[in-house]
């Protein structure tokens, strides 16, 4: 399991974490940053957000529900091409549908759907998470995982056609006297928006975890997905991932690791310290 899906000591996986965690702490696009192509390219207008990101957690759910059934009889030699074989199935599925219900949606994705089949987000879950738990659970975190991106593209590409052409859903909205502002709906404009969005939920998130009063010693999932940092829970000199920022934490890592070089730690044959100032 990768870190970011690491549970505290004793805590086991519930329906509630798993499905919570994909709308704002690990959200794929915002904080992980996984599945940017159409994340940046689909978004801009409000139709295109909402079919891509529906189409992503159908893939999602399906994929993570058939490798968790199959975990325990995949080789683990060939488990990434099966997975993809199996991904590939359900986007050839989804491809066909909206393709027959959905023309002009289809026209609007255009090689992005297809591409549904290399992002980040479906076989990372499948990896990580359907590999090593039960359909129950990775049928939550698929369907938790595809609404926090689909809520992504959705706001995202409210801002962009708002702000860029005026409209919403296709309906005018901005007055007549306001001009769009046509970069909103350039690739520049994409990145523009995307790093407000990532910005913001990182504020939310960090004011949440001052008003939940989370220990110093409770890993943060998202940063520690994020860090380099090789840690140990067990360990008494582990840098605390929920305390701070995380230029702090790397701080804080370099002090104690300058400290262990100074006073190297021996330790006894059990793996038990026996003496150091460290």
């Amino acid at each position: 399991m990768t870190k970011q899906d690491a549970q505290p000591t004793g805590e086991q996986p519930t329906w509630k974490r798993e499905f919570s965690k994909g709308l704002l702490a690990q959200n794929p696009a915002l904080r992980q940053m996984l599945g940017l192509c159409p994340t940046l390219a689909v978004t801009t207008a409000v139709t295109n957000g909402i079919g891509m990101g529906l189409a992503t957690t159908f893939v999602l759910v399906c994929s993570e529900v058939v490798v968790s059934l199959l975990r325990k009889i995949i080789p683990s030699s060939v488990r990434i091409p099966a997975y993809i074989t199996i991904i590939a199935s359900f986007v050839t599925l989804t491809m066909m549908l909206v393709k027959a219900y959905l023309p002009a949606l289809d026209d609007a994705l255009g090689i992005y759907l297809p591409l549904i089949v290399v992002n980040c987000i479906v076989l990372g879950r499948a990896e990580s998470f359907a590999s090593k738990n039960g359909p129950g659970l990775a049928a939550i975190d698929g369907l938790g995982m595809g609404l926090g991106f689909t809520g992504s593209l959705v706001l995202m590409s409210a801002i962009r056609e708002l702000l860029g052409a005026g409209t919403l859903l296709g309906f005018k909205i901005l007055p007549p006297f306001v001009e769009p502002m046509l970069i909103m709906i350039t690739p520049a404009g994409g990145f523009a928006v995307l790093g407000v969005l990532i910005a913001a939920s990182m504020w939310l998130e960090g004011g949440g975890l001052k008003r939940g009063g989370n220990d110093g010693g409770v890993p943060s999932d998202t940063l520690c997905a994020a860090c380099p940092i090789v840690c140990g829970v067990n360990d008494p000199y582990r840098v605390h991932c929920a305390d701070g920022t995380l230029s702090e934490q790397l701080r804080r890592f370099e002090e104690i690791r300058e400290e262990l070089h100074e006073h190297p730690i021996e330790l006894g044959e059990n793996g038990s310290s026996k003496g150091g100032d460290a």
